[in-house]
């Protein structure tokens, strides 16, 4: 088998319990099975080694969120392709074979993501991931099939695999070769944005990321950290800057930098406005960690600019997604200007 599957865990028996039977099912055929734990206090990995044995567990010392997690475990791992799979997704017949077919069939495809659905209403799109992910150029992510908060029902409109900007981590094959020649996950940014910084970077050595519709999985979200969660909103908002700051090309750096953090004070009295008082003073931390890595974000995204190689970066959205949302009111991908996109849509063959 030259592919493995790896579920990164972190107190997560209950997730474990009611997707991993699934899993076994679907994936033991075409793929070695691991899980590896993050540090866990509970049970989980007791319960995963009495009810499938079968399943190989990489005992992490401690809890190295999700980049630095699966930085230690795929570096003990021989294979041509690690599958990395939140724990808290419900996946289908089919599901390996199909991803690493796609990435069989594109040498220079370095990764690639399926249709991500949600699990609680199976016919809209999950928010991490939907069809594919894109970027503005402020540093917002967004998918086809969700903008911010809004996702869109599944009608069929993005059942063309095509390349995307940047792949969800939650189900995300990748050519281990590429993972390892760009040094995998930043493990500072813990969690979140850590995919698309992976995918930048990426795309920055010539490699293509890839969406295909021939395979749906179900993904619950939040499962290690609640998307209401207040800390979830201080890794987002650091991660974007230190992203935007390592990897966007502009003369004019300094100034969209300090444009973004003008944004987030915005997003700060929205969430006063909303009642959230505890998300309106994380993004104030988030700035101030920010600061603090800026001397060190300078220094790689010099390293990163030397070692840039035919970079496409196809699907970086050259206008602001908030204010088409917001403001314009856009609430679906097929609303977007289509012309703001880097180098056009390219759809894969």
């Amino acid at each position: 088998m030259d592919t493995a599957v790896v579920i990164l865990n972190w107190n997560g028996r209950k997730w474990l319990e009611q997707f991993m039977p699934q899993v076994v099912a679907h994936s033991s055929a075409d793929a070695r099975l691991i899980v590896a734990d993050n540090g866990s206090t509970d049970d989980s990995i007791a319960w995963l080694r009495a009810h499938h044995p079968g399943v190989e567990v990489i005992a992490l010392a401690e809890n190295l969120g999700f980049a630095g997690g699966y930085n230690a475990a795929l570096e003990q791992l021989q294979a041509k392709y690690f599958v990395l799979l939140n724990s808290d997704v419900e996946v289908t017949p089919g599901w390996v074979h199909r991803l690493r077919a796609l990435l069989e069939s594109q040498p220079n495809m370095a990764a690639c993501q399926p249709k991500m659905l949600s699990h609680r209403q199976r016919q809209h799109f999950e928010h991490a991931g939907a069809a594919g992910g894109y970027i503005d150029r402020n540093g917002y992510p967004f998918c086809r099939g969700r903008i911010f908060e809004t996702t869109e029902t599944d009608e069929g409109q993005y059942n063309d695999a095509r390349d995307v900007f940047w792949a969800t981590g939650a189900c995300l094959a990748i050519r281990a070769e590429a993972f390892r020649a760009v040094g995998g996950f930043d493990a500072k940014l813990f969690a979140h944005m850590e995919e698309i910084d992976l995918c930048w970077n990426l795309r920055r050595r010539g490699w293509r990321i890839g969406y295909t519709p021939a395979v749906a999985v179900y993904h619950v979200g939040g499962g290690a950290l609640g998307y209401g969660q207040p800390r979830k909103t201080f890794l987002n908002f650091r991660n974007s800057l230190a992203v935007l700051t390592k990897h966007l090309r502009s003369r004019w750096i300094a100034a969209r930098i300090i444009h973004r953090m003008v944004l987030d004070v915005f997003a700060a009295f929205k969430f006063l406005l909303e009642g959230h008082a505890a998300h309106a003073w994380q993004v104030g931390r988030a700035h101030r960690q920010y600061l603090r890595w800026l001397p060190g974000l300078l220094r790689q995204r010099k390293h990163l600019q030397r070692l840039e190689r035919g970079a496409d970066l196809t699907g970086l959205y050259h206008r602001s997604i908030a204010y088409d949302r917001y403001i314009l009111g856009w609430r679906k991908f097929s609303q977007l200007d289509q012309r703001a996109f880097d180098q056009g849509l390219r759809r894969s063959r």
